[in-house]
């Protein structure tokens, strides 16, 4: 049994909250909230770590399964990053959101790929090689906890942001996703 390491901890910890960047995804996700006019923090906080302890343990049997390398999963994540980017930055409408969907909660796109995304699961392999599970393990969940309070808590941001700081976030996120985007992409598609 892996023993439980408070530097790997706080390490992973650390890593995956900068990759799964919830604050930085704050403006998505309030504009989610105004198209969809509900947000289930608790099923999309759910949902995100059933994809990310799934992806932690047999990730990448599931990859080979289909005869995707890691590379090219993280180009495809990207490329959905980026998308998303652009739509916060250009203020337009690419993932076409169904009617139907209007009165539920939006677990796509929060929960995959904004969550439990690319980034997220290629890096849950790579933090798999280098620490002890168990430490990883508990990164995911104090990760998922932040996700979960910053998702109930994204109505009272917007109605503290306002409207102009609600775009102005959205437009300065949006580049920074792009920005992780072509990072993601430029890093893993060398290795195709």
């Amino acid at each position: 049994m892996d023993a439980i390491n408070f530097k790997e901890f706080f390490s992973v910890t650390l890593i995956l909250f900068s990759v799964i960047d919830i604050l930085g995804a704050l403006p998505f996700i309030i504009d989610l909230k105004r198209k969809f006019k509900k947000i289930d923090a608790l099923k999309i906080t759910i949902v995100s770590g059933l994809l990310l302890y799934s992806f932690l343990f047999i990730g990448e049997s599931i990859l080979t399964l289909f005869g995707v390398d890691v590379q090219s999963f993280a180009v495809a994540g990207g490329l959905i990053m980026f998308f998303l980017g652009l739509e916060m930055v250009l203020n337009i409408e690419i993932f076409k959101h169904d009617p139907q969907l209007s009165q539920s909660s939006p677990i796509v796109p929060l929960a995959f790929p904004l969550i439990a995304g690319a980034g997220s699961m290629t890096t849950l392999i790579s933090l798999n090689a280098e620490y002890h599970r168990i430490n990883i393990i508990l990164g995911v969940f104090f990760n998922l906890i932040f996700v979960f309070f910053v998702l109930r808590a994204s109505a009272f941001i917007d109605k503290k942001v306002g409207v102009t700081g609600s775009i102005i976030l959205r437009k300065f996120f949006g580049t920074i996703l792009l920005a992780m985007a072509i990072r993601l992409i430029k890093k893993n598609i060398v290795g195709i």
